[in-house]
């Protein structure tokens, strides 16, 4: 008989130790809050260190549970390591890992895809999320075990060419995630979290996107960064413990023809 009266329990994080990259502000952010409101202790990683220390504070102070700020660029290769280190020197341990980094920038139309571009979208959101999901899995494999998350995009699966080189890396997360479902089974599981057009920094709802959700999403809204923490709420506690290499879209529903 299934004890439904501990369900909620299973959704908790006590003891875990969460990893959330481009954690200071967005959808990372609100990953890390929540993930400590549910008992998490959880390190705060993007490349500014500055905006790191902000926002761990602010989660210490609401939550009452340690918030490590630490300065990484996920694109640089050596960045990772040191991240690790660093995780595994002031906590012992990795339960959880949040691949959600990533970069967008804007340019006039293919053509113009630059070089260095293109390959700076590619290390922050394919390779550094590969270098970060291989160092923390091994090393989750040799533990407790844990579960990582890759933050993908609905774009990914219809990109068009305002977006490639980022549809392009972010649709290198699928195979990344399928691959890592296998890689330390059953102890560690990945998975991967699609949001859709979400009222971010990189794409606040009053730039014009807002009103196209609004007509052709059901929900008729942008998606707000809170929409993303129970997914990967679940995902992280046990209350998923049996998914693993699952693809789930996180859109309102703008996607449901695909």
């Amino acid at each position: 008989m299934p004890q439904w009266e501990d369900s909620a329990a299973a959704f908790r994080l006590d003891g875990k130790v969460a990893v959330i990259t481009g954690g200071s502000r967005g959808l990372g952010a609100a990953i890390a809050a929540g993930f400590a409101i549910a008992g998490a202790d959880v390190v705060v990683a993007s490349r500014k260190f500055d905006n790191c220390a902000a926002t761990a504070k602010h989660i210490a102070t609401t939550s009452g549970r340690r918030a490590l700020p630490v300065a990484c660029h996920v694109g640089r290769w050596d960045d990772a390591e040191v991240l690790v280190d660093t995780v595994y020197r002031e906590f012992g341990r990795c339960d959880v890992l949040v691949n959600n980094a990533g970069m967008s920038p804007q340019y006039p139309d293919l053509t113009q895809v630059t070089e260095e571009l293109y390959d700076k979208v590619h290390a922050v959101n394919a390779r550094g999320p590969f270098r970060l999901s291989a160092l923390f899995g091994s090393r989750m494999a040799h533990g407790d075990g844990g579960s990582i998350i890759n933050i993908g995009t609905a774009g990914a699966l219809r990109p068009d060419s305002s977006m490639l080189p980022y549809a392009m890396a972010k649709a290198g997360m699928h195979a990344l995630t399928l691959a890592l479902a296998d890689a330390w089974a059953p102890k560690v599981r990945a998975n991967l979290v699609m949001p859709g057009a979400f009222d971010t920094e990189a794409h606040p709802d009053a730039d014009g996107i807002g009103a196209l959700a609004r007509e052709f999403n059901p929900m008729q809204r942008l998606g707000r960064p809170s929409d993303i923490v129970g997914p990967c709420l679940f995902l992280a506690s046990a209350a998923g413990a049996y998914v693993n290499g699952a693809q789930l879209l996180v859109d309102g529903g703008a996607f449901r023809a695909l």
